[in-house]
């Protein structure tokens, strides 16, 4: 038994039993012991870091609080931090104060004191806190673009290959183009990023994040620029896609595995001023759509369980793109999919494999559009029908007559609320008539920031209690972590059939809408908002108000 052991024996976080199991299984896994004492729940990482810094007499740090000295960064190369996993915080008077998540690991001390001929010093952080760090002082990837560089000689970065399939946690040893991009695709999968963006500039290269709806900078090792072509080449390749032209945009796919969970990448190439930035959209290749995870009221759910259970008819989800609209058509289609339905869906792209579901994908430069789909599909038999959006007057009548001839059909509209959703129809030229028998109801959303449960902020104004973004280590400092839908749900009542039929412009819709009690966006919002779950600034952004 070592000092520590019998340092967290005397502190109660570990029994003599306890300990002899840990030195087992670590044994048996070849793990630090240190990593079996946190991850298989003997003890938390705080409680295992006072212990440390009891023992040795270490200085603990959270280096989310500690300012970090450039020059120390600047000492310390990316590759020599990240294969001990510690972080430079200060480099004063030749001394290097470095955080360690382990403090008896000599080597990196000895190693990094031979190299820099400085004398170093430590303290104590939490791993995750190091690597953290290291992301952000150093770019993610940096220690594998370091290692590719030197063993090129920092001129051309080595050719990357074809694979069939892209597991994104193998070839880790591997100083290759491979691994740099696989680790910067596994770094916005575990930051919960739904598009990474490699944009190319005069000035280098740089690289941003979608998160929760918003973009953010995502730090890079400025070295990056000299591989750029070959990551462009790598992603070409994984998406099946020309590696030699450069002049056009391109599309393609792939598919990506980390662990046990398998991703799909949506990959556009565009070519600019100077070269070609490249976009990829990550996708879970499987979810789990459900009517009540969306955020809707009960009312609001019950309304829609009642549209979707008609045998005909249509109904739309309206709003900008990236409001969530085809997650709640996807999320309909979820509850209606069952053996006695034939669902057929037309969509631009196919966002989600749907078990039991025919969907199609239009193909506009062979002449598969929305309109002839339709056209085709209505020979397939179908009961339940999903038109992915409804862009133009051919593709709305024959929706609609569709709808008219014993068929539900799921579509899309790009308007900014519900009201101006049935004006639109009109003015695509579709018989007022139509609209007015057919369409059962009109949703507007929009998908708002959810707070930070660790560290969202309670605060009173004008009498209202209301919560506001604060930031920490669980949300990326960004205050919020995970997204929801406000919405405001229109059924074509025969009042509002009345004023179709009239052509009514979207504000005598608005006016009548609300009139009926129709809960608007910014009501639905508000309300979300005295609840917690967001702030009203967040609301204010989605509706523009």
């Amino acid at each position: 038994m070592n000092r520590l052991e019998e340092q967290l024996i005397r502190r109660g976080l570990l029994s003599e039993a306890d300990a002899e199991r840990a030195r087992a299984a670590a044994a048996r896994a070849q793990r630090a012991l240190s990593d079996v004492w946190v991850a298989d729940g003997y003890m938390t990482e705080p409680d295992l870091l006072a212990a440390q810094a009891d023992l040795y007499g270490l200085p603990l740090v959270r280096l989310e609080d500690t300012p970090i000295a450039p020059a120390a960064v600047a000492a310390v190369s990316a590759k020599l931090a990240a294969h001990y996993c510690v972080m430079p915080i200060a480099l004063e008077n030749g001394v290097l104060t470095l955080a360690v998540a382990d403090p008896q690991q000599l080597t990196a001390a000895e190693d990094i004191e031979s190299t820099l001929g400085c004398r170093v010093e430590q303290a104590l952080a939490g791993r995750a806190d190091i690597l953290k760090a290291l992301h952000t002082h150093y770019g993610v990837g940096a220690d594998t673009v370091e290692r590719i560089l030197a063993e090129s000689g920092a001129r051309a970065a080595p050719e990357p290959t074809r694979e069939e399939a892209h597991d994104l946690a193998t070839r880790a040893d591997d100083a290759s183009v491979v691994e740099l991009v696989n680790q910067l695709l596994q770094q916005a999968i575990a930051d919960r990023a739904t598009d990474v963006h490699f944009e190319v500039g005069r000035s280098g290269i740089a690289a941003r994040r979608r998160i929760d709806g918003a973009l953010y900078d995502t730090p890079v090792s400025a070295s990056m620029k000299l591989l750029y072509p070959a990551i462009v080449s790598r992603v070409k390749l994984m998406a099946g896609l020309n590696i030699v032209e450069r002049r056009l945009p391109q599309d393609g796919r792939a598919r990506a595995t980390v662990g046990a969970r398998t991703y799909d990448l949506r990959v556009s190439i565009v070519p600019t001023l100077h070269g070609e930035d490249v976009v990829v959209r990550i996708l879970p290749a499987t979810m789990l759509f459900r009517l009540d995870t969306l955020g809707f009221t009960e009312r609001q759910r019950a309304m829609l369980e009642e549209a979707i259970a008609a045998p005909h008819g249509m109904l739309f989800v309206t709003g900008p793109t990236g409001s969530g609209k085809s997650t709640t058509l996807y999320a309909c289609l979820n509850r209606l999919n069952t053996r006695d339905r034939k669902i057929i869906t037309i969509e631009d792209p196919v966002e989600y494999e749907l078990a039991g579901i025919t969907q199609t994908q239009i193909a506009p430069k062979i002449g598969l559009t929305f309109a002839r789909a339709l056209r085709s599909m209505l020979r397939h038999d179908p009961d339940i029908m999903m038109v992915g959006e409804v862009r133009d007057r051919e593709t709305a009548e024959i929706a609609v007559q569709t709808a008219m001839t014993g068929h539900l059909v799921l579509s899309t509209l790009h308007t900014n609320d519900a009201a101006g959703a049935a004006a639109r129809l009109g003015d695509m030229g579709v018989d007022p008539y139509l609209i007015a028998s057919t369409v059962r109801m009109f949703i507007a959303q929009r998908l708002v920031r959810l707070l930070c449960e660790a560290c969202k902020e309670p605060f009173e104004t004008d009498g209202r209690r209301l919560c506001r973004p604060r930031g920490c280590r669980a949300c990326g400092q960004t205050g919020y972590r995970g997204r929801i839908a406000i919405a405001e749900f229109l059924p074509v009542t025969e009042q509002l059939q009345t004023l179709i039929l009239n052509k009514a412009p979207a504000s005598a819709i608005r006016r009548q809408a609300d009139a009926l009690g129709m809960r608007a966006l910014l009501q639905d919002g508000e309300e979300k908002a005295g609840q917690g779950l967001t702030s009203m600034e967040e609301i204010r952004r989605v509706t523009c108000l």
